[in-house]
Formats: C-alpha cells, sequence, structure tokens
C-alpha cells in the first residue's frame, strides 16, 4: 500500500534543480534504475515500484516519466545534492 505523501505523478514536476518531489521520490528512482539493470520488464516495474497498474491508461507516461528523472538524476541532479565549495 502506497502512503498518500509518496504517491507517484502521473508526471513528474519537471526543473533544472532537485525539487522536493525528487527528495520524497530518491529511493524509488534507484529502485526504478535498478529494476532496469536487473531487467526487469514495464509491467514489473509499474506494479513492484511505481504502484500502478501497468494496464492503467496512464501508466506507461507515468514510468516513462519516472525513468526520465531517475536518469537525469543519476547522471546531474545528484550535483545538488553535493556540498557547494
Amino acid at each position: 500500500m502506497r502512503l498518500a505523501e509518496s504517491a507517484v505523478a502521473d508526471e513528474v514536476p519537471w526543473s533544472d534543480h532537485v525539487t522536493e518531489y525528487d527528495r520524497a521520490h530518491f529511493i524509488l528512482y534507484l529502485r526504478l534504475l535498478d529494476g532496469v539493470i536487473l531487467g526487469a520488464s514495464d509491467d514489473e516495474l509499474c506494479r513492484a515500484i511505481l504502484d500502478i497498474d501497468p494496464r492503467s491508461v496512464l501508466a506507461k507516461k507515468t514510468l516513462t516519466s519516472h525513468l526520465s528523472r531517475a536518469r537525469w538524476m543519476a547522471e546531474t541532479g545528484y550535483r545538488d545534492l553535493l556540498p557547494k565549495p
């Protein structure tokens, strides 16, 4: 069961910097990236990590949005989490 405060949005709020949404869903992003590396199917990622029905109308959009943001966090966004010199 998913807690209301950590529920996933249909589409990640995008920004050029780490957002509160990113901070609240950081573990989810890591789990998605791990799932991809382990070869999980889109259906498995939706069900097990996003806690959404993979057959729903918005499932593909939701998964794509969160995977894109997870990759952005791993490649670029993490810099916002590092201490400033």
